[in-house]
């Protein structure tokens, strides 16, 4: 089992940034593709974000290329979400997610977290 835990929401003006994190724990997460999603009120969860366990390749939607990065910390068993000129549409409940280095790394996933709030005022 793996245990994701997300931290770093709130709320911004449009255009700030935020950085979440996601820490995971229970079976080693190094070999785990993660990813970042996110869902609005009145709307279907989407995929914001992905990494491969190794850190080699990120997967973007093409909504947040060029304003959001997606990393990783094996060392820490941590991913990180970099949210730059943020917009009222990024406003969501932003959860990440947990696949073996073996599956799909844009999913299905099989652990997810409870989620963090992001509001963007504008």
């Amino acid at each position: 089992q793996v245990q994701l835990v997300e931290s770093g929401g709130g709320l911004v003006q449009a255009g700030g940034s935020l950085r979440l994190s996601c820490a995971a724990s229970g079976r080693t997460s190094s070999y785990l593709n993660m990813g970042w999603f996110r869902q609005a009120p009145g709307k279907e969860r989407e995929f914001v974000a992905g990494i491969l366990w190794s850190g080699a390749t990120t997967y973007y939607t093409q909504s947040v290329k060029g304003r959001f990065t997606i990393s990783r910390d094996n060392a820490k068993n941590t991913v990180y979400l970099q949210m730059n000129s943020l917009r009222p549409e990024d406003t969501a409940l932003y959860s990440c997610a947990a696949t073996s280095a073996s599956g799909n790394p844009l999913g299905p996933f099989d652990y997810w977290g409870q989620g963090t709030q992001v509001t963007v005022s504008s």
